[in-house]
């Protein structure tokens, strides 16, 4: 799945978060709702809008992220 179709950041919405396409529901409360353990499902029927492919690009977005993270060993 190319999570940029669904997962977009600007600056006048929601302060650059990364956000469902044409909402202001962030990756971020995606992330931390299933988290708390909501299912997709409850996710959908939370926020209209929203359907499985944007949780699931929410998903992979995060995913992405985590990936190319650079982590720098400070201990030597």
């Amino acid at each position: 799945m190319k999570y940029q179709e669904r997962i977009v950041s600007d600056y006048k919405i929601m302060l650059g978060k990364p956000v469902i396409r044409g909402t202001r529901i962030t990756v971020e409360l995606i992330l931390k709702k299933l988290s708390q353990g909501a299912t997709v499902q409850d996710l959908i029927n939370m926020y209209p809008n929203l359907v499985e492919a944007d949780v699931l690009a929410a998903l992979t977005y995060a995913s992405e992220v985590i990936a190319n993270e650079e982590v720098i060993n400070l201990a030597s």
